[in-house]
């Protein structure tokens, strides 16, 4: 049985897997932060440079194995494919939601 993910993360993973960045950034809040790859992302504007860069980067689809609600956030973990080394790996992503936004997310 699946886990009932918050629509706003559906809404990302499908933004993230169709490339499309206007949508994905617009999950997020004016102030949110994203930490991934030992760097901090702070702000929309700056999200959006680093969805450009990483897309460029490794070229990847993301497939939902689970999601895990814990207090104050929901850990996605998700099988990552892409252009990078050790192509396929599970990550977990760590959302946390401010009303019907992204307020941070580390992936991880």
């Amino acid at each position: 049985m699946k886990a009932q993910i918050p629509e706003i993360i559906e809404i990302y993973f499908r933004a993230s897997n169709a490339n499309d960045v206007e949508t994905l950034v617009s999950c997020f809040s004016t102030d949110a932060i994203v930490i991934g790859e030992d760097e901090t992302h702070r702000g929309t504007a700056a999200i959006k440079g680093w969805s450009v860069n990483v897309r460029k980067k490794y070229e990847f689809k993301a497939e939902v194995l689970r999601a895990i609600e814990k207090p104050g956030a929901v850990v996605v973990t998700a099988k990552l494919s892409g252009t990078f080394p050790g192509s396929p790996v599970d990550l977990d992503f760590k959302f946390t939601l401010k009303g019907k936004q992204i307020s941070s997310l580390e992936i991880g």
